[in-house]
């Protein structure tokens, strides 16, 4: 889960909770609000952790150059 897929979560979650005051049957909208909001809580701290944890590895040595020569006695391939 990305940080755009937590905050989109994060933001549906609020809306149902505290935004509609639509009833549907069976289903209780500020508790799918608040499970919306947790998940997307959750994503969100789980992807700024796994961004801090990622290093980049960089060598101070410089790439060992070759010498590359052309050979012009041998006919291109056909």
């Amino acid at each position: 889960m990305g940080i755009g897929t937590s905050i989109f979560l994060l933001a549906v979650g609020a809306i149902l909770t505290f935004a509609v005051n639509a009833s549907v049957g069976g289903v209780d909208l500020d508790v799918v609000g608040w499970i919306l909001m947790a998940a997307g809580v959750l994503g969100l701290v789980m992807v700024l952790l796994m961004r801090g944890r990622r290093r980049t590895v960089t060598t101070a040595e410089p790439v060992a150059y070759q010498r590359v020569e052309e050979r012009r006695d041998v006919a291109p391939p056909l």
